[in-house]
């Protein structure tokens, strides 16, 4: 049974990240079981922030706790992970890091050189609205008066 254990190949992590997982984080790989972990933590707290009944005395005690922890969250997810004081910049779309390289979309996620572009990660931004906005704010409005004032 030794023997059947040693010989096993490893096995990639299940989020195709490249990485190898193990049987003991379920086949993930530490960064993907940790992130995992976070988003499960993440749900558990959203879900005491917008279900006072399940748990009052907590929710009396923390709720600015509870809900900056979420946004802080989901801050870090949307424009690169932090780790450890420093900011690890990674695609939004495949997860690749993109370090210094990265673009910046206007949806606030970064992305690396192949989803850069909004149809390759489907943008929700909607640049129509920004286009009219700015035509809005280039050219005013003016109308003359019809009648004169005497």
């Amino acid at each position: 049974m030794a023997e059947e254990h040693r010989c096993q190949a490893p096995r990639l992590c299940v989020n195709n990240c490249g990485f190898f997982g193990s049987p003991a984080t379920l086949d993930f790989c530490p960064k993907c079981y940790r992130d995992l972990q976070l988003k499960e933590q993440q749900s558990s707290n959203a879900k005491l922030v917008l279900n006072p009944s399940s748990s009052p005395s907590l929710i009396r005690e923390q709720p600015v706790a509870l809900i900056q922890e979420a946004v802080a969250v989901a801050v870090a997810v949307a424009g690169g992970v932090k780790e450890e004081g420093r900011t690890v910049n990674r695609c939004g779309n495949c997860r690749r890091r993109v370090g210094l390289t990265g673009f910046k979309c206007r949806c606030g996620i970064t992305f690396c050189g192949t989803h850069r572009h909004p149809e390759q990660h489907g943008c929700v931004f909607d640049f129509k609205a920004m286009g009219r906005e700015e035509i809005k704010r280039a050219n005013p409005l003016i109308k003359a008066e019809k009648l004169h004032k005497i």
